[in-house]
């Protein structure tokens, strides 16, 4: 009886580990935290956090990937809204994109390196490991994409 009821107590606090812990990434949510590669110089150049709140999500930029002669914790200093000299580390650059099919839309991206802010697609690729962000002007098919890779 008593190995009956430490195996119980095994099962619940092993999935309570599983179910709380943010290790195991669920792969069909962008959810977790990314590196993005930049479309230009093939490059890592941060790493991202994407978190969702209320169906939407928004990403947080958590780490730039600089060469040691770069400022290491530069300001938006081409932004022009509220985030306008503010630190890029830290920053909420990516929000309001909602599940929509496959994708998810309807939101808007920073490029800090220029304070432009622009419309924004995302959709998983490669069972999840991959995420394949759009920043557009107007239609998508004015645009750029980078493919981000999942880093939890």
């Amino acid at each position: 009886m008593r190995s009956l009821k430490q195996a119980a107590l095994l099962a619940a606090t092993l999935a309570a580990v599983v179910a709380g812990s943010p290790a195991w990434a669920d792969d069909n949510s962008p959810v977790g935290l990314w590196k993005n590669i930049d479309d230009v110089s093939g490059k890592p150049k941060a790493l991202i956090r994407i978190t969702e709140s209320n169906g939407e999500l928004q990403g947080r930029i958590e780490k730039l990937f600089r060469p040691a002669d770069q400022d290491q914790n530069p300001k938006c200093d081409k932004c022009e809204d509220a985030r306008k000299d503010q630190p890029i580390i830290g920053m909420v650059f990516m929000s309001g994109l909602k599940k929509d099919g496959d994708e998810y839309a309807g939101g808007e991206i920073l490029d800090p390196d220029n304070g432009k802010v622009y419309k924004s697609k995302m959709h998983l690729t490669d069972a999840g490991k991959k995420l394949s962000v759009r920043g557009y002007i107007g239609i998508p098919m004015l645009g750029r994409s980078q493919v981000w890779l999942r880093q939890d």
